[in-house]
């Protein structure tokens, strides 16, 4: 998938596999009726890394690289992640708001030329269960970035026996390697 064709894209399917050692991630695009279409990208993710880094790639054979995240620190609670490009320029990043993630799960992320847009978990309630209550961490999430008070794009987890995630974007200039990146983050590294 070239940059320019993922570009069109205003929604995406993610869906999460779990693995012995390793959570997988694959984004679909979502036909003009709704259903899900084709495979746009597939990450592999490391459980317990030091140093967290997913590169995602443009299909589950893992030959061509699209893009990749990378903390800048090992294990730091409000760690930055660098998103970059299949050649390591960058696209932007996102970090997470360690102080207000005490009650709601925030995170920033900034790409050149926009403003820094901020997402946060829409529920202050399922929030609250979540962090209080290990055993609902399965309980659906929703969050929405925004920034200037306008909505930028959302990440909502869907009920069912596997992780689910519909994304929509609604700020056409966002890069969408940039909104990917950010969507699988929000499942690989939430409960850190």
């Amino acid at each position: 998938m070239q940059p320019d064709t993922l570009q069109t894209h205003q929604q995406f399917h993610i869906r999460q596999r779990i693995r012995l050692a390793v959570n997988q991630y694959q984004v679909h695009a979502v036909a003009a009726d709704g259903s899900e279409g084709g495979l746009l990208a597939f990450a592999q993710q490391k459980r317990l890394a030091f140093k967290e880094q997913v590169t995602i790639y443009t299909d589950d054979t893992q030959q061509q690289p699209l893009l990749g995240f990378k903390a800048r620190q090992r294990l730091d609670l409000g760690a930055t992640y660098d998103v970059t490009d299949q050649a390591g320029n960058p696209i932007g990043l996102f970090r997470k708001d360690f102080a207000k993630s005490l009650l709601r799960s925030t995170w920033h992320l900034e790409q050149d030329g926009l403003p820094q847009f901020t997402g946060a978990e829409r529920s202050l309630p399922v929030a609250l269960l979540r962090r209080f209550v290990d055993s609902l961490s399965w309980l659906p999430y929703h969050f929405d970035f925004v920034a200037d008070d306008q909505p930028a794009f959302s990440v909502v987890k869907k009920w069912g026996l596997r992780d689910r995630y519909v994304v929509q974007i609604h700020n056409p200039q966002l890069d969408r390697r940039l909104v990917i990146a950010m969507a699988i983050g929000l499942d690989a590294l939430q409960s850190r």
